[in-house]
């Protein structure tokens, strides 16, 4: 299948995409799907094929018109991962996607191949936890400057004002989690966006604008739409959503991408091919269990607004006209997805009895699969944050996020309202 029909100038919807794009059955025997190719290596026609497939692979030259990269070694590229790459880049509208072995391996290779010793990120906080940690922890010891700023709709001008300060000319990452994990604040990707298209232009250097769409993506956000270069996820989570596999995927431009996937090459970060298999087969339903999912999570997020042991709740859906937050919401995302984060009276103790009273959904880490999951975020995903930035952020004791699956509606408040007790 082609990207687009014969009949017009229309592409497909992505949920088609997803059934057949990339992929030539008669070129595997006639197979329907795609077959597990679990090779290391594969075979040149000729001597002067395998040159060719070279000199792209290490860009030593700019392909012809036409011309594609040619298979080689599976860790630069195997059909089982290239026919996923394709379909993921057609759903977020990017020209190139990438398949790593866990979001955070797709998230410190794209970092690695943007910055250089002397760069600067901007990112919004919260994050999750081992993006914090690589950001304060791990690039700063190769000389890279990162600076924090809240999520939120004002975190461009918060940005623009660091940048002001000093660090413009190095900037070279504006790094969004968005929604925030796991506080399910929205920042605006388009005035971020903005910020890094006026930075480039001044300083004369490009400046990548980088959104991990890891809770709402790719249905219900589309990061590049809003003007964002690159686009970073778990495929552990939503895509992959059975709890079954872990791996990430990043997209974006071919200029940007092709930094990103020098840097996989290198690092050797790609993802196996039968992990490829499994996401092609999840990606075929991601659409029909994301919406299953939120439509659920609505109605869950609507009782627990209403419980009197509830002291906040974090869930788009719930957000009014005039706020700030749905301002943002409404214009940069299609649906509100399935995390909610709420928080109990009392503390970290008496969110851990309620934690532990679920009988139905699952007290783990991880989100986005067909199971309801159930976790505390300051003593688990983002136990190595300091409780100080935790709690300037919303993140309390009392903040647990709940991922809600597709188990049967009635059984999910059953068991929430006996957790909740």
């Amino acid at each position: 299948m082609r990207r687009r029909h014969s009949s017009g100038d229309k592409d497909f919807n992505p949920e088609t995409l997803a059934l057949g794009y990339g992929y030539d059955p008669f070129l595997s025997e006639g197979s329907l799907k795609p077959p597990v190719f679990l090779t290391s290596t594969f075979q040149f026609d000729s001597a002067e094929e395998g040159k060719r497939f070279f000199e792209l692979a290490y860009g030593l030259r700019e392909p012809a018109d036409g011309e594609e990269r040619g298979l080689i070694y599976s860790r630069l590229n195997n059909p089982n991962l290239q026919i996923f790459e394709e379909r993921m880049a057609a759903w977020d509208g990017a020209e190139v996607g990438a398949t790593f072995a866990s979001g955070m391996a797709a998230i410190s290779t794209a970092m690695l191949g943007l910055l250089r010793p002397g760069d600067a990120v901007i990112s919004t906080e919260p994050v999750y936890g081992g993006t914090h940690y690589l950001f304060n922890r791990i690039l700063p010891a190769y000389g890279m400057h990162v600076e924090w700023v809240p999520a939120g709709g004002d975190a461009a001008e918060r940005m623009r004002r660091i940048t002001d300060g000093g660090t413009g000319s190095r900037t070279r990452v504006l790094y969004m989690e968005t929604p925030a994990n796991p506080s399910n604040v929205h920042t605006d990707i388009a005035a971020v966006s903005a910020l890094g298209r006026e930075l480039a232009a001044k300083h004369g250097a490009p400046v990548a604008t980088v959104v991990d769409n890891t809770f709402l993506g790719p249905l219900f956000q589309r990061p590049i739409d809003q003007g964002a270069n690159l686009v970073l996820y778990s495929a552990t989570k939503f895509i992959g959503g059975h709890s079954d596999l872990i791996a990430g995927v990043v997209t974006g431009s071919r200029r940007l991408m092709a930094r990103v996937l020098e840097m996989r090459t290198i690092l050797g970060t790609s993802t196996t091919p039968f992990n490829g298999w499994l996401l092609l087969r999840s990606l075929e339903t991601l659409s029909v269990r994301m919406r299953r999912q939120a439509k659920s999570a609505r109605t869950l997020a609507a009782l627990l607004a209403e419980h009197p042991r509830v002291k906040r709740i974090f869930y788009p859906g719930l957000l009014r006209p005039g706020d700030p937050q749905h301002d943002i919401w409404k214009r940069q995302c299609s649906g509100a997805g399935s995390l909610i984060s709420f928080e109990i009276d009392g503390g970290e103790k008496e969110a851990f009895a309620v934690l532990d009273r679920f009988e139905v959904i699952r007290l783990a880490v991880s989100l986005g699969g067909t199971e309801s999951l159930v976790e505390h975020p300051m003593s688990m995903t983002h136990a190595d944050v300091p409780r100080h930035e935790l709690e300037a952020q919303g993140v309390t004791e009392g903040l647990i996020r709940m991922s809600v699956g597709l188990e049967h509606l009635s059984d999910l408040e059953r068991d929430l309202l006996h957790a909740l007790g």
